[in-house]
């Protein structure tokens, strides 16, 4: 990760804080990382859980599962909103870090009671694929969601501040500062991966062979562990102060451009339009761009018009400036983006939810003469390996040569970089299809190994088969999923960094839904006069392969959609004058270019 010069001279302030980038890091990620690993502790086995602990069928686990994470990621919203508007970054971090543990203390108890108290959950299921099982009762559903409820509560304030707080501690007025914003993109997503990789590994090993009742319970330590991380850093933070609410300044633009859509728009409208920015302002002083031109109207002065001593407007409603018009199209250009970021996470869901199902139903042993078998969630561990491989590689190889190459401060824009993502998912899911196709036909021809309780035949394929799938899912993920977190923050207005991170995980929320709306369709349709459906409980009965061919499909049309959006969009970019608001190197704008 770059490191900050000391004998480096920026363009500075008097007010301009001391920032600490490396070393703040430690304590931002730690705090993440903890986070991460009591979250995901629970959630990645969660699948297993429901259908052999609650005796849910594949497809209602599975739109439980895609129901509780979209609300978790509905719920940062929320926690970004209050950061932007009233309290900051670390205010927010510090009340969610002390608020999650113990919310999330009371959730992980509950869910843990589910599986230690026996009335709590439905009874064993017998081993034969015929027998009958009861599914959870009313009480014992609420129960469990009760939990659930807890959980969504705790990780509303985390996750939308986090990443902005960790850029924050670089000096974007140097080119050390902006190399190491560059870098703290990639090692946040290392140490996600990391803690995936133990939750993947040591926790559902914990859940699947010893006690689900202790298993559930470590996670709690660890947020009393994430809570210690953040507040241990506090003297070295850099803490930017919230500015009020930033999207009331966004309405305000609609509001004043629908009053005077009558007018016409100006020739030129950076000479002719109003342009104030306060100098307590924080936001980089954006130039005037031809696109969204309806918007303008807001900033032209009429008669009735009138402004203050200080130079700004008396209603607001009225008129509004040129900077307030630039902040709202940088938020317009970044719609187009967020649904193809929502298309590609319905095919990163699907894809790691029916993987566990495949691996319940294929040769798990770790060796041939082996009794031990690899619990069915941990094979995404293996994602998550390429990806701690990966990002390194990327971020200290080759995107210096990148560089050097192309001039560029992250060697290629960012968009190009989802661009790949993209491209790397579709030919993931294209591999999950064929050896779909390859489990079934083994466990359709060829001697088995034994029964999967409730849901049939275990195919003689190993599940290592399925590492294929998860290397190139692993470099998709590195380049798409980074990209979108390094898009969404620099392309976006300073002071709603918190709000523009949220709406990822809003993306991720709605891909949630529609996932749990297509999987229910696709069986609807699929199933009937005889047959189980594409999405059957037993997979064998079942054409999984044909509905990952149908995401390939979608995947493929999202890229069509990406590169339109690509070839339309621009990065946003200083204005020559930078007498009002912060005086940000035009450097790091203007080396990105529209993807091809």
């Amino acid at each position: 990760m770059a490191t900050l010069n000391e004998n480096e001279k920026a363009v500075t302030t008097k007010e301009e804080p001391n920032y600490r980038g490396v070393r703040a890091m430690p304590f931002v990620i730690g705090n993440e990382a903890f986070e991460k690993l009591g979250t995901i502790g629970t959630s990645s086995n969660l699948l297993v859980y429901l259908t052999t602990v609650f005796n849910m069928k594949s497809i209602t686990a599975t739109n439980v599962i895609n129901v509780f994470n979209g609300t978790c990621n509905f719920g940062t919203l929320f926690g970004a909103f209050l950061c932007d508007t009233y309290f900051g970054r670390y205010k927010t971090l510090g009340f969610a870090s002390i608020s999650s543990f113990y919310v999330k203390h009371a959730g992980h108890a509950l869910l843990t009671l589910t599986a230690a108290i026996s009335k709590l959950h439905p009874p064993s299921c017998g081993k034969e694929v015929t027998s009958i099982c009861q599914g959870p009762t009313t009480g014992q559903m609420a129960f469990l969601l009760s939990s659930f409820a807890l959980l969504v509560v705790g990780g509303s304030g985390i996750r939308p501040c986090n990443l902005a707080f960790g850029a924050d501690q670089f000096n974007p007025n140097t080119d050390s500062g902006r190399k190491g914003i560059n870098s703290f993109f990639n090692w946040y997503y290392f140490t996600y991966t990391f803690a995936v990789m133990v939750s993947l590994t040591i926790i559902v090993y914990v859940q699947s062979n010893i006690s689900w009742s202790i298993g559930l319970g470590i996670p709690t330590l660890l947020m009393f562990f994430s809570c210690v991380f953040f507040f241990i850093g506090t003297k070295i933070y850099v803490i930017v102060l919230p500015q009020g609410s930033p999207l009331l300044g966004v309405v305000q633009v609609f509001a004043a451009a629908i009053k005077k859509r009558g007018l016409k728009s100006p020739e030129q409208p950076w000479l002719s339009l109003f342009d104030y920015v306060p100098k307590k302002s924080t936001n980089l002083k954006l130039s005037s761009t031809d696109q969204f031109r309806f918007l303008d109207k807001a900033a032209i002065r009429t008669l009735e018009d009138d402004l203050k001593m200080d130079g700004s407007a008396v209603d607001p409603w009225r008129l509004c400036t040129i900077q307030q018009v630039e902040e709202v199209k940088c938020l317009l250009r970044l719609v187009p983006i967020w649904f193809a970021i929502l298309v590609y996470h319905v095919a990163f869901i699907q894809q790691n939810n029916y993987l566990v199902f495949q691996a319940l139903q294929s040769d798990r042993r770790l060796i041939k003469s082996s009794t031990f078998r690899i619990p069915a969630a941990t094979y995404i561990v293996f994602t998550m390996v390429t990806l701690t491989i990966w990002i390194p590689i990327y971020d200290r190889v080759i995107v210096p040569l990148l560089r050097k190459l192309t001039g560029k401060e992250g060697g290629i824009t960012v968009l190009q970089r989802m661009g790949i993502g993209i491209v790397l998912s579709s030919l993931s899911l294209f591999v999950s299809a064929l050896i779909e196709s390859k489990r079934r036909t083994w466990a359709l021809t060829r001697p088995t190994l034994g029964i999967e309780p409730r849901k049939g035949e275990i195919s003689s394929m190993s599940a290592f088969w399925f590492i294929p799938q998860l290397i190139v899912a692993g470099l998709s993920e590195g380049f798409f999923m980074i990209g979108q977190n390094e898009l969404f923050y620099k392309q976006s207005p300073e002071n709603m960094k918190s709000i523009a991170t949220s709406c990822l995980f809003c993306a991720s929320a709605a891909s949630s839904y529609l996932s749990s709306f297509m999987q229910t369709m696709v069986q609807r349709l699929t199933e009937g006069n005889g047959e189980k459906g594409w999405l059957a409980e037993d997979l064998n009965e079942g054409r999984l392969d044909y509905f990952y061919y149908i995401i390939v499909t979608l995947e493929a049309l999202n890229l069509a959609y990406f590169i339109m959006c690509g070839k339309w969009y621009k990065y946003k970019t200083a204005s020559k004058d930078t007498t009002s608001g912060p005086e940000v190197a035009l450097q790091e704008l203007k080396s990105e270019e529209p993807l091809v």
